[in-house]
């Protein structure tokens, strides 16, 4: 349980994901937010734990490999980064406060949201899901690890996304510690790191499947 824990924590970092979860969210008040983090606690719980049992015969099934995944899950990342760089201020100011007169989503709108793109691939991206397809191909164990392992690793998934859900959950609370120009200049930043994660991403996957070009062409006949 610690091992798989351990593994997952620094990779999805639920406090350092919150800023992401704020500036996504920005036009949503504090009672949608809670719904937010509450949806997105539980997706990740199921694509993590879909991604570690049987996440390596899916991408077999079809076959896509890891790298694939994170090129395109960088791209996906990256993309939702400028694009919340390039969107106005008005957005950003809209974070913490509620639009009077304005129409609120449904809860369906809420929950499509929660997983794309907050979920998926803000929160639990292609790094995340190959570690948890690592570990999984670990549980061939004799005896009782058949049983005590998936079972370990189910706890701490369990663990990890409820630690999501806090973070999330409780992530407003910096911007009314921030005021209204901090809460700005913090989201733009926020923006810009996520940008910054996506084509960090999007570089691990490209770089092995470039690795692997150059072999191929430079291997002697």
């Amino acid at each position: 349980m610690l091992l798989v824990f351990g593994a997952l924590m620094p990779i999805l970092n639920p406090p350092g994901h919150a800023p992401m979860f704020l500036t996504l969210t920005a036009n949503y008040n504090s009672q949608e937010r809670v719904i937010l983090a509450r949806r997105v606690g539980i997706y990740s719980f199921i694509l993590l734990l879909v991604s570690m049992f049987i996440g390596s015969y899916v991408l077999e099934f079809f076959g896509v490999s890891l790298p694939i995944v994170q090129v395109g899950g960088g791209l996906l990342v990256a993309t939702a980064g400028w694009q919340l760089m390039s969107s106005g201020d008005d957005g950003h100011k809209a974070a913490g406060m509620e639009h009077v007169g304005a129409t609120r989503p449904s809860n369906e709108e809420l929950r499509e949201r929660a997983f794309y793109p907050l979920t998926f691939p803000i929160t639990v991206g292609p790094g995340s899901i190959t570690v948890a397809i690592a570990l999984g191909a670990g549980f061939n164990g004799p005896g009782l690890q058949k049983f005590s392992m998936p079972l370990a690793s189910l706890t701490a998934i369990a663990i990890t996304s409820y630690s999501l859900y806090l973070c999330y959950r409780h992530a407003e609370r910096l911007l009314k510690l921030l005021g209204s120009t901090g809460s700005i200049i913090f989201l733009r930043l926020s923006a810009f790191i996520l940008m910054c994660i996506g084509i960090q991403i999007f570089w691990d996957g490209f770089s092995v499947l470039f690795g692997e070009l150059l072999v191929h062409y430079l291997k002697p006949s």
